[in-house]
């Protein structure tokens, strides 16, 4: 076992993480003396290869994180898929906490934990993925007395969420991705003076959250904030505002407002998709009973049932094509 390391490297992906992530590692220098926490998201189901890819990319060996492990200088420890990646007393944590912007591992639980953990020695690094996790977490590391950094956002094959961080006003630096090494170098020289601050409350209390289970709720539902009359897409359960655009159910369910919109996104089409197709198993049992009934007035109520369910597909299927139109006309996703 090596000697702890004094500072830690916070970094969060998602998509277009993996191409940005091996160019991070292949500037990574050998004597590097901070140690490296890496989470991607990834589905539940994924098989834990991205340590292999990273550690086969550049000079610093990376493994697949495992809980308890003391997190060592010039070492990359990469997040276990439907687990978070945390850090407590300078060791890994596996979490298997609620999800956070329904993800598990989450960048934002990460960059809260090495706030917490290492203070003015943690640095937080936001790279290539869509929507805005990880905002949160920087704003964190910053409040902490750390460094946040942004991949350059014409660097990043999705650049929402670098550009999220910017517009947020939570980003110290943007550089490309393979230049992040030579400025880890540089922030590795500066000076850090233990300042005493004291942790922020909210900041702790989803900490605790994401360290705890998913089946257990280590936290007084009422400590979360105010309701917001939203519901979770997770679990259906209320939402609770516990900062600024950001929300948790009382199991957990951590959502930002971004990641709160795509998912009602998702729950609409599915939603519309299921209205679609009891419509049309309407239309063509109204039509089969109208041929059974033969002519009269069953005959006339079967088709006219018919064909208010099928206009009503056409009206449906209408609005979703004019909602698609309009967000790839304004460059939004669908």
């Amino acid at each position: 076992m090596g000697a702890r390391s004094r500072g830690v490297v916070a970094i969060g992906a998602s998509a277009g993480g993996v191409e940005a992530l091996t160019e991070l590692a292949a500037g990574l220098p050998p004597d590097l003396p901070f140690a490296v926490m890496v989470v991607l998201h990834v589905s539940a189901s994924a098989r834990p290869m991205l340590a292999e890819i990273i550690d086969r990319s550049g000079p610093l060996p990376a493994v697949t994180a495992t809980d308890g492990a003391v997190l060592e200088p010039a070492r990359i420890y990469v997040a276990v898929p439907n687990h978070h990646l945390l850090s407590r007393n300078h060791r890994v944590v596996l979490s298997d906490g609620p999800r956070e912007n329904n993800c598990r591992p989450a960048i934002n639980a990460l960059f809260r934990s090495v706030a917490l953990d290492y203070g003015q020695c943690a640095v937080g690094i936001l790279m290539s993925g869509l929507l805005d996790d990880g905002v949160a977490g920087l704003a964190a590391i910053r409040d902490c007395g750390g460094v946040t950094v942004v991949q350059l956002p014409t660097d990043a094959m999705f650049p929402d969420m670098p550009l999220n961080a910017l517009k947020a006003g939570v980003a110290d630096y943007k550089v490309a991705a393979g230049e992040i090494g030579g400025l880890l170098m540089q922030l590795a020289d500066r000076d850090v003076e233990e300042d005493g601050m004291d942790p922020d409350g909210r900041l702790e209390l989803e900490n605790r959250i994401a360290m705890g289970s998913r089946f257990e709720i280590p936290f007084d539902p009422e400590q979360l904030g105010p309701a917001t009359g939203y519901s979770c897409p997770g679990c259906k359960g209320a939402l609770m505002a516990v900062g600024e655009n950001t929300y948790r159910c009382r199991v957990g369910h951590a959502w930002t407002a971004e990641a709160l919109l795509a998912a009602r996104d998702d729950e609409l089409e599915e939603a519309v998709s299921a209205a679609i197709r009891i419509l049309d198993e309407k239309a063509k049992l109204s039509r089969k009973l109208a041929e059974s009934a033969g002519p009269g007035e069953d005959y006339e109520r079967y088709n006219a049932l018919a064909d208010q369910a099928e206009h009503a597909i056409a009206v449906l299927g209408e609005a979703l094509s004019k909602g698609e139109t309009e967000a790839l006309t304004s460059g939004e996703q669908p």
